[in-house]
């Protein structure tokens, strides 16, 4: 009692323990912050050691020049520099050439690399020639603003020495391969990787041509070709069949089509080394053919739960899963990756693996999964002694429902110090890093996941983008290590990926304000009011999304709902703005709920009002950039935008006419419906970066024979629509996960769809009968099913003019 007291009257013999145990675990903390720092500085020593020597890397450089500014290529001088000439740092230094020595040499640019040579050729180009360089679908490049050669700005005596404040710029999601790169041949890889260059990236994820090497990998375990028919998914769901989402859909993958990725493999990899960048290799996650249960009875096989499958239906659903702690594990994950070593060469120390993505461990035990990533990382540093494993941060966001401190603390921490990177995957919208002591100490990327699916949607997070990365990097006890783009589908929302690219080389907060007249400017070649002016709207409007709800595009159009209208809607219907009703399905993808008694709403962020006069802005600068791609790209995107939310509202209309029985205003708002998606069509159609021959081309360009080129087309089809599996009375759970707003897709999909449905709805309202959801969805289906099996030809040209035909679209709809 005595004590008790005297604790209670001196609150110093509280507080001095309390300040000792503080005192330790800082002490903990930075002994584990000082280990995992000397760890990340003896990778990246290996890693510099494996590069190649300075003339390969300056002749890559060199070469990205040639293919951006052929005319300048002798305006440019390139050297490879040491990193002490940064303190240590990767950097670029952009000088003045020795005017004495010049020999036509304007400007020299040293890096530390190729990459950041070509990372500096960028910023001088953009800051002091006014150029701007995005993706060929999002308008490609403005150079007219160059100067002609002996002509180049110089640069401030001194020189600009640019550091990078963190080392890695990552690039890529595991499904990007799949939603976006999946038809392309080396020529369209190869600008990617002069865009990647240019923007800095040095971390890129390389994951074509893996089912070549499995293929290689598990005939040394005695499974045939005809093992893996349907284990491998066709060529445009091959993302989900390698993360054990599904097994065989859309297959059986060709062996001509196995033989072509493993050459692009090579040839991607060889191109990325040669700019100085680490590419990371896939790794064995534990998912594994049905038949290795038959040649190895006694492994510890189990069967996974089903993925989104209508009805699970075992040809697709619940693949196979090797369990870590089997001796088998190790085995195979080791001979993948020697596998890797011997097609490429010891090329990285990186490699990527995703155990449970949008899947569940078996228990939450956290013995069980310290003991799984244990084995995991066994299996990588047995083919590969100094091996990293890079993991995807999404099972923490997708469901943190599982992974609560102790389970993240035991995966994390399941492999040595040093040999984990992990992905802060959704760090613009819901961080991780915050709330999980910079992921209990192991190393991150703070990262920018933005798109889902290749949705083509006007939509960001510029504040987030810019601020975000230096709050994290400069936190207490920071973890972070790089910043990465981890977006399912790129070339959409080129300003978001510009700014973005950037913080890997800013030490501070953008100002944005400043910034987006410097981008107005540069993406279109000069200086317009209107456009700058446009801009500041769509900063704080479209690109000012703060609710914190994934945008994952469910415009009606192109997400057409599956409901019935004679359900109870409640009052909201007919509103403008109606709340948004976040949840986390199943299937751990965030979606808005379908329910019996709430319709799904479009995700509403912003004012139209305001985004219809940035477009009259849009529209009166028109005159003043004829024949700027970049303006085009960016008009027709954000007439699609302003168009496509007053279809939603004239949706809702639809439905209010229904409830009060109103038949005149159902055909009325249902016509209507119909002709915005018919003339969305045709504003599409003016632009070439927004049109399904395109997509549909590329696929069937990939084909060796005529049952390939239509297995291909059938895959490129059923993914931008039903997605996955479908009966008679039953959509996909995935439909329209992917849609997408293109020209021909609209007019010859979506638009039968919304009048098969409206057609319903008006005999039942004259027939004075309930909706017959089922009756509708019977003949959508099967129409989609032939369309998904069609071999309709569609454009692969622009028609029309862009200006012209939004001018009187804005002047039917909004005058």
């Amino acid at each position: 009692m005595l004590k008790e007291n005297l604790k209670m009257s001196n609150p110093l013999l509280v507080f001095v323990p309390l300040l000792v145990l503080s005192l330790s675990l800082s002490l903990v903390t930075s002994a584990s912050l000082m280990k995992e720092e000397e760890s990340m500085r003896v990778l990246l020593r290996n890693l510099d050691n494996q590069k190649p020597s300075s003339s390969v890397q300056e002749a890559a450089a060199m070469g990205v020049l040639q293919r951006l500014l052929p005319t300048h290529v002798s305006s440019f001088d390139f050297k490879l520099i040491s990193k002490k000439v940064c303190g240590g740092s990767s950097c670029f230094y952009i000088k003045n050439s020795n005017i004495s020595s010049r020999r036509g040499s304007e400007i020299k640019i040293e890096g530390t690399t190729a990459v950041e040579i070509t990372s500096g050729l960028h910023w001088y180009l953009k800051y002091w020639c006014g150029a701007h360089i995005s993706w060929d679908k999002t308008g490609g490049i403005q150079i007219a603003s160059v100067p002609k050669p002996g002509s180049l700005p110089p640069v401030k005596d001194e020189g600009v020495l640019v550091k990078r404040p963190v080392p890695w710029n990552y690039y890529q999601n595991v499904v990007t391969s799949s939603y976006s790169y999946v038809w392309w041949d080396w020529n369209r890889w190869e600008k990617e990787i002069d865009w990647m260059a240019l923007q800095g990236i040095n971390l890129p994820l390389a994951f074509t041509g893996q089912e070549s090497i499995w293929q290689k990998v598990f005939k040394g375990f005695n499974l045939s070709n005809s093992d893996l028919s349907d284990f491998f998914g066709g060529p445009a769901f091959l993302a989900w069949a390698r993360m054990a989402n599904l097994h065989g859909w859309g297959g059986p993958l060709p062996q001509s089509w196995l033989d072509q990725q493993l050459v692009l493999q090579k040839v991607i990899l060889s191109r990325m080394i040669e700019l100085g960048m680490t590419p990371v290799l896939p790794s064995f996650s534990g998912n594994v053919p049905a038949a290795l249960k038959k040649i190895f009875p006694s492994a510890n096989i189990t069967r996974l739960g089903d993925w989104n499958t209508v009805n699970g239906d075992r040809r697709w659903c619940c693949t196979f899963l090797l369990d870590a702690s089997d001796p088998l594990f190790v085995r195979i994950g080791e001979s993948f990756v020697k596998q890797q070593i011997k097609e490429y060469g010891d090329i990285t120390k990186i490699y990527s693996c995703d155990t449970f993505n949008e899947n569940l461990p078996p228990t939450n035990d956290p013995k069980y999964i310290s003991q799984l990533g244990a084995a995991v990382y066994k299996a990588m540093s047995k083919g590969n002694n100094d091996a990293v494993w890079l993991m995807q941060g999404w099972l923490f966001s997708s469901n943190s429902d599982f992974w609560h401190p102790p389970q993240m603390r035991a995966l994390l921490h399941s492999v040595p110090f040093g040999k984990m990177i992990v992905l802060d995957l959704f760090a613009e919208v819901k961080p991780i890093w915050e709330k999980s002591s910079q992921f209990y100490g192991t190393p991150y990327i703070w990262c920018m996941l933005h798109n889902f699916g290749g949705n083509i949607e006007m939509y960001g997070i510029l504040d987030a983008v810019s601020k975000g990365p230096i709050e994290a990097r400069v936190s207490q006890n920071s973890t972070m290590v790089g910043v990465g783009m981890c977006m399912e589908g790129i070339e959409q929302n080129p300003v978001v990926y510009e700014l973005m690219s950037e913080m890997a080389f800013r030490s501070e907060k953008v100002q944005l304000k400043e910034w987006l007249k410097s981008y107005s400017r540069r993406r279109y070649g000069k200086e317009i009011h209107q456009m700058e002016v446009a801009w500041e709207i769509l900063y704080r409007t479209i690109y000012n999304c703060t609710d914190g709800i994934a945008d994952h595009n469910k415009d009606y159009i192109v997400e057409f709902p599956d409901w019935n209208p004679s359900w109870n809607s409640g009052s909201n219907m007919s509103k403008r703005k109606t709340q948004h009703h976040l949840r986390q399905e199943t299937t751990f993808r965030f979606s808005f709920a379908e329910t019996k008694s709430v319709l799904p709403q479009p995700h509403l962020w912003y004012s139209t009002e305001e985004v219809i006069h940035a477009l009259q802005l849009f529209i009166d600068a028109g005159n003043s950039l004829a024949g700027s791609l970049t303006y085009r790209y960016d008009l027709v995107d954000l007439t699609r935008q302003v168009l496509s939310k007053l279809a939603n509202q004239v949706y809702l209309d639809s439905l209010a006419a229904f409830k009060h029985k109103n038949a005149k205003a159902l055909s009325s708002a249902s016509e209507k419906f119909a002709e915005l998606i018919m003339d969305i069509d045709m504003l599409l159609a003016s632009d070439d970066n927004f049109l399904l021959g395109t997509w549909l081309e590329s696929a069937k360009k990939c084909a060796t024979t005529p049952s390939e080129m239509r297995q291909y087309e059938w895959n490129a089809r059923t993914q931008v629509t039903m997605w996955y599996d479908t009966t008679k009375n039953n959509q996909s759970k995935l439909h329209d996960y992917a849609n997408k707003f293109w020209s021909g897709l609209l007019e010859g999909y979506y638009l039968p769809r919304a009048s098969t449905y409206f057609g319903h709805l008006l005999r039942s309202l004259k027939a004075n009968q309930s909706f017959n959801l089922e009756e509708w969805r019977r003949e959508w289906i099967s129409y989609s099913s032939k369309w998904q099996s069609g071999a309709t030809l569609y454009p692969v040209k622009a028609q029309g003019h862009a200006l012209t035909i939004s001018k009187a679209l804005f002047k039917k709809y909004f005058s």
